[in-house]
């Protein structure tokens, strides 16, 4: 259960993010206003369309919001110029996304490397990949990798800078039910042993078992937000 006290990480007060394709306006997100605590590990739920990706992009300072404010901890992120958005993602935020975006030519370590570089107060790259596992495969390039190897290596890149949060679009979305369990057993690991505030989002309903919290995303609208009294850990979700 999130602690009582914990603090918003981010907080989102009437956000609305509409597309215009010059023919059609595509209405995103609609009146969004929601708090993630720190320390806590939220699972973002939703069929496709219902604004789960983009809303975690505007908290990751990728996109902007046409309407609303957004704060991460006391800093107005929408009022925030692109220099300041840059510094911000570099500085507090990991990512994470469906597919990998390892570089080939680069070994595992390499490609840790390309994010403690321009860190301030990194962790080394091998400390990283052993902390998702992949001490024995460091100096492997990405093709010799297994997907659930690659994923855990964008893992380890993501926290090597130390964020302060982790914002993960579909993890396991292109990975086995088993290859899958690995990679949330590396990120429920992560929040428990660095406090690092995590979001998650998935299709799969089953993952929420691992939540603190479930924000449930419909039509661009938060739907329903759950507290689990009891959490589970990965290995015990069936898919």
């Amino acid at each position: 259960m999130k602690d009582a006290d914990a603090a918003p990480v981010f907080r989102t007060e009437n956000v609305c993010k509409i597309y215009d394709t010059g023919e059609v306006k595509v209405h995103a997100l609609r009146d969004v206003s929601v708090s993630l605590f720190e320390k806590e590990l939220a699972v973002l739920l939703g069929p496709s369309g219902s604004g789960k990706s983009t809303f975690l992009n505007i908290l990751g300072g990728l996109d902007h919001p046409t309407t609303g404010r957004v704060w991460f901890r006391e800093t107005e992120l929408t009022t925030a110029n692109d220099r300041a958005l840059t510094r911000y993602r570099r500085d507090h935020v990991g990512f994470v996304f469906q597919f990998y975006n390892l570089v080939p030519s680069l070994t595992a370590r390499e490609n840790v490397q390309l994010v403690t570089d321009v860190a301030k107060t990194p962790m080394p790259p091998a400390e990283a990949l052993a902390l998702v596992g992949l001490e024995e495969r460091m100096d492997h390039f990405p093709a010799q990798l297994s997907g659930g190897e690659q994923q855990r290596v964008a893992i380890a890149r993501a926290v090597a800078k130390r964020p302060d949060v982790l914002l993960c679009d579909e993890p396991t979305g292109a990975l086995d039910s088993k290859t899958g369990t690995q990679v949330l057993e590396t990120l429920k690991h992560i929040n428990d042993t660095f406090g690092t505030s995590t979001a998650v989002i998935t299709h799969n309903a089953a993952i929420q078992q691992m939540a603190h919290r479930v924000i449930r995303f419909q039509d661009g609208r938060v739907d329903r937000i759950d507290e689990n009294a009891t959490r589970v850990s990965p290995a015990e979700i069936s898919w």
